[in-house]
């Protein structure tokens, strides 16, 4: 059974940090392209940053400079490091695993934050 658990988020001021972890389990995480999306009310699912099993990073340009996302293989664990938060970051984040060209992908159940003052 695969699971993506997610944690970290919270409320937080504008110009804050916080850290999202995805705990994954039931897949050999070290293949798995990982990823962190958002959805925002009434907007559609958007990729925020991803990495591949090579550490190649990829990000969406609205958190260009601000966000971080790193893999730890050995604790099967995905972290996105979010500094200089706006409101505009408020949204529920998703953590995404996917197995390029063998139509494995997963989702965990996704953690709210909020960036208000």
């Amino acid at each position: 059974q695969v699971q993506l658990v997610e944690s970290g988020g919270g409320l937080v001021q504008p110009g804050g940090s916080l850290r999202l972890s995805c705990a994954a389990s039931g897949i050999i995480f070290r293949f798995y392209v990982m990823g962190w999306y958002r959805q925002a009310p009434g907007k559609q699912r958007e990729l925020v940053a991803d990495i591949t099993s090579g550490g190649t990073t990829n990000y969406a340009d609205s958190v260009k400079g601000r966000f971080t996302i790193s893999r730890d293989n050995a604790k099967n664990t995905v972290y996105l490091q979010m500094n200089s938060l706006k409101p505009e970051d408020t949204a529920v984040y998703y953590c995404n695993a996917d197995l390029p060209n063998f139509s494995a992908e997963y989702w965990g159940q996704g953690t709210q934050v909020t960036v208000s003052s």
